[in-house]
């Protein structure tokens, strides 16, 4: 029987090269499930016939996406951007989202005023999905462009200690805790919110970051200082298996309304939560930590990386800079000489 029905909705039973298959119409109408039995099985026919790829739609690959994608650190950030993209894209076959359509796309998140970096990360998330269907799944023969938006360099931006102190007093005790934290270590929103009691050690005072944990995949020791043991030791039985937690359950998101009200009564602008590893780093800096300390301490890949922070504290390049001066070199020697001089003078 190639049509039948099983509870409300209409089934189709097909036998295609040996197997059976059976699923769902998705109606209660037997004239739609009819017609849906019929475009099925002439999909069949020409995958069978004419070798051509079945048509697989956006909601497929999206499905498929993050089947193969649980170990990805950023999942949630690609729920919400797939969210976003679904009423733009929910009814598509793949091979029909060309460049105009990913360009419109583009500017419709342009108009809702985000930043180029944030309409690129979204752009970036279609590019790989849309990537994945053709070169792995083998469901397209070839992917749309995808332009990406110019986006300017990356800003450094960081409070002063007394804006952070001013930060803390008025932030939620479970955000004052991380925020400190963060202050103390530099670590990663998702490292601290991510931060297990089996990878601290309060008498040695350590905590590590496995490479699974780390944006460059590599493990990252991190030496706790008096105030983020300080903030471990508070925190010590409010969860067996997190550090931080909120009402019994484990924090995910860190930039939330309660965040963001904060940061306006204690007066700071244009400020998120990312910065405050920018602020780790840039009072590293000017309390004389060198570069590849700070290289070691943030688990920065390269130097460049840690370069962007040179222009907070120069003391070492001037340092550097006085061993070949030229005048300072002349004046010595011409003071040895005038001692000299005057040495032998007091013997006469």
């Amino acid at each position: 029987m190639a049509l039948y029905k099983r509870g409300k909705f209409w089934w189709i039973n097909i036998s295609h090269r040996g197997k059976r298959i059976q699923q769902t119409t998705g109606t209660e109408d037997k004239i739609a499930a009819q017609q849906y039995h019929d475009k099925f099985k002439a999909e069949l026919w020409k995958v069978n016939k004419l070798e051509e790829q079945p048509k697989k739609a956006w909601k497929d690959a999206v499905v498929r996406w993050f089947a193969e994608m649980q170990h990805k650190r950023s999942l949630y950030d690609d729920r919400l951007h797939v969210k976003w993209l679904d009423k733009y894209l929910g009814d598509f076959y793949l091979v029909d989202i060309t460049k105009d359509i990913v360009d419109a796309i583009a500017k419709e998140k342009e108009a809702e005023g985000v930043k180029p970096a944030t309409v690129n990360r979204m752009m970036a998330l279609l590019k790989a999905i849309l990537r994945k269907a053709a070169n792995e799944w083998e469901w397209i023969d070839k992917i749309p462009l995808v332009r990406m938006r110019k986006v300017e360099s990356k800003r450094i931006r960081w409070i002063t200690r007394e804006e952070a102190m001013q930060l803390l007093a008025v932030l939620p005790p479970h955000l004052s805790a991380m925020t400190t934290f963060s202050l103390a270590t530099g670590l990663r929103q998702s490292n601290v919110t991510g931060l297990k009691w089996q990878d601290v050690d309060l008498v040695r005072r350590h905590t590590l970051i496995h490479s699974d944990q780390a944006k460059m995949r590599k493990a990252i020791p991190v030496p706790l200082n008096e105030d983020a043991i300080d903030v471990l030791r508070n925190q010590l039985g409010k969860h067996d298996e997190y550090v931080f937690t909120y009402q019994g359950n484990r924090i995910i998101q860190c930039s939330t309304k309660a965040w963001r009200a904060a940061l306006k009564r204690a007066g700071i602008k244009n400020f998120r939560w990312h910065d405050l590893r920018h602020t780790w780093a840039s009072w590293h800096v000017q309390s004389g930590t060198s570069l590849q300390e700070l290289q070691v301490l943030g688990g920065w890949a390269s130097f460049e990386m840690v370069l962007r922070y040179a222009h907070l504290s120069s003391d070492h390049l001037r340092t550097a800079a006085e061993r070949v001066s030229v005048l300072k070199l002349q004046n010595a020697e011409l003071g040895l000489v005038v001692k000299k001089q005057e040495t032998r003078s007091l013997r006469v």
